[in-house]
């Protein structure tokens, strides 16, 4: 076994453990939450959560298998070495510098997900659930993650660092997406959140009203949010999308052709009332 095969097989173990630590923690985050949530849900919305954002992450998984949407990782390896950090050897400063303009590429992908129509109908999937849960993780919808992947692969020829390092990183922003999602108090986070994306910060993310939930794009360095000024520090009244909900896979995979200006307009037709 050369040394290439050596580093090879090295990475893909320390990948299935990192991955295999962030299934652990979700589990973990799953019983927490539901021995001391923050929020109490009714039964009804904390279910119907549960049922539809764990179906889209294997529905999601299927059609991206299918479509060998993790390939494009690979072929965006192919260029890796002509990137911003192509010329550095691998290793811990490498590492660091490749995860925090991940970091910060994955914050722009996020803001724009909010701020362009095209983008957000697919976005607001993840934000219509009604409840704010660890499963709220897996709502998303396939074309968003298809897009993404694209962004991604775009990423990895910019910056120049090869396909497994770009997985470690992955994996590590699953467990904060994980994290930042769960229904939980976490002791001391007014500090915490000072340095990582919380439970709080993203709690307001998934306010009901717009302006609240434009905020708090970061997906593990808070920093982000304060360097472009969208972090705000606020308790939501309410959480999901107030025009449009889906409460099956069904519905969420057709919200994203519903957009919330042809609710409005069609609304405007209705008949009204007096008061």
């Amino acid at each position: 076994m050369n040394k290439t095969e050596i580093t090879t097989n090295s990475g893909l173990i320390f990948n299935e453990v990192l991955f295999g630590f962030a299934i652990l923690a979700f589990f973990a985050l799953l019983a927490i939450e539901k021995k001391h949530p923050y929020r109490v849900f009714s039964l009804k919305i904390a279910k119907e959560s549960f049922v539809t954002n764990t179906t889209a992450f294997l529905v999601n998984n299927v059609i991206l298998t299918v479509l060998r949407a993790s390939s494009l990782f690979l072929v965006a390896q192919q260029f890796s070495s002509y990137g911003l950090l192509s010329g550095l050897d691998d290793g811990l400063l490498k590492g660091i510098l490749a995860f925090a303009f991940f970091d910060l590429a994955i914050y722009g992908w996020h803001f724009a997900s909010h701020k362009y129509e095209w983008l957000w109908r697919f976005h607001k999937v993840h934000h219509c659930d009604k409840s704010f849960n660890v499963s709220t993780g897996f709502r998303f919808h396939v074309f968003d993650l298809l897009l993404e992947i694209l962004y991604k692969c775009v990423f990895v020829v910019v910056i120049g660092v090869n396909a497994y390092l770009v997985l470690s990183i992955e994996i590590i922003e699953l467990f904060f997406i994980f994290f930042h999602h769960a229904n939980i108090r976490v002791p001391n986070e007014d500090k915490i959140s000072q340095v990582i994306i919380t439970p709080s910060l993203h709690r307001t993310h998934h306010s009901t009203l717009r302006s609240e939930h434009d905020s708090n794009y970061g997906i593990v360095l808070a920093v982000w949010d304060r360097i472009f000024g969208t972090r705000k520090e606020l308790v939501p009244v309410n959480i999901g999308l107030d025009l449009i909900e889906a409460e099956n896979f069904v519905q969420l995979f057709s919200l994203a052709f519903i957009t919330e200006r042809k609710v409005m307009k069609l609304l405007s037709w209705l008949p009204k009332g007096k008061k």
